[in-house]
């Protein structure tokens, strides 16, 4: 089972609101997923992020791979 931690989306059309969840890699974009650990809004100004650093860490050492977009926010949050 291949691990990812991703954007899930919600939120309007031209509105977005995503949440960073953990989930098996062969589930779809906003499908199932094993656990939310914060949100990302892009539409505010500056961009509003709360990630549980806790749980991304402990997800990061149990072998879950960040996606790209992930990755930088969690670098930009000083959590990886």
């Amino acid at each position: 089972m291949a691990v990812k931690i991703r954007l899930r989306r919600l939120g309007a059309k031209k509105a977005p609101f995503y949440r960073i969840v953990v989930a098996d890699s062969r589930y779809p974009r906003d499908g199932r997923f094993i656990e939310e650990i914060g949100y990302y809004d892009p539409t505010k100004e500056p961009s509003v992020v709360k990630i549980d650093a806790e749980k991304a860490q402990t997800w990061i050492k149990n072998g879950a791979q960040p996606t790209d977009t992930v990755k930088k926010i969690l670098k930009d949050n000083g959590i990886a």
